[in-house]
């Protein structure tokens, strides 16, 4: 799925018990795996830990107002898929990040079965309701899947890209 056309699955079969396959451009990735259990002090546990592996990664610190951009707009990404986890479902249960060659991937999954859906356009100086709009803008795809084996919910994933450096500022 891509940009705001959430819903559909990436497919394929589990192959690790209850765990849904890596995406084929993740299938190498390095894994941080976050449980979490209620809605209390989670978008600050999410964006922490995010923090932090973008640290252990190479995003953070920045070497260019790009970079730093970017890295920050990951952080509003998993503040927005957690704080929707948290308003329209019992909460997130678990955050996923998949991060390879300058791929970075996060999940969150929950126990609703129900696919977010943006809500019918409205001012953008009220508050809330916002959240999906970031995803369009922000994210290079995002869209839902039904957890693996048949496990009741849903995991709501976005992919986003480092920018590209000269050749002489990598890594």
């Amino acid at each position: 799925m891509r940009n705001g056309a959430p819903g559909a699955g990436t497919g394929g079969r589990p192959d690790d018990g209850d765990r849904p396959p890596d995406p084929p451009a993740f299938a190498d990735a390095q894994v941080r795996r976050l449980l979490l259990g209620g809605t209390a002090g989670a978008v600050t546990r999410c964006r922490d830990f995010t923090a932090a592996a973008l640290r252990d990664w190479g995003w953070l610190p920045a070497a260019t107002p790009e970079e730093r951009e970017r890295a920050e707009d990951v952080l509003l990404m998993v503040s927005e898929v957690v704080t929707n986890a948290c308003l329209h479902t019992a909460g997130p249960e678990e955050l996923v990040l998949r991060h390879a060659d300058g791929r970075l991937r996060l999940e969150v999954a929950d126990a609703s079965p129900v696919p977010p859906r943006p809500h019918a356009p409205r001012s953008p100086a009220l508050p809330g309701g916002h959240g999906l709009m970031v995803l369009d803008r922000l994210a290079g795809a995002w869209g839902s899947t039904p957890k693996a084996d048949d496990a009741p919910g849903k995991v709501v994933w976005v992919e986003v890209t480092r920018p590209s450096r000269p050749p002489w500022r990598r890594n």
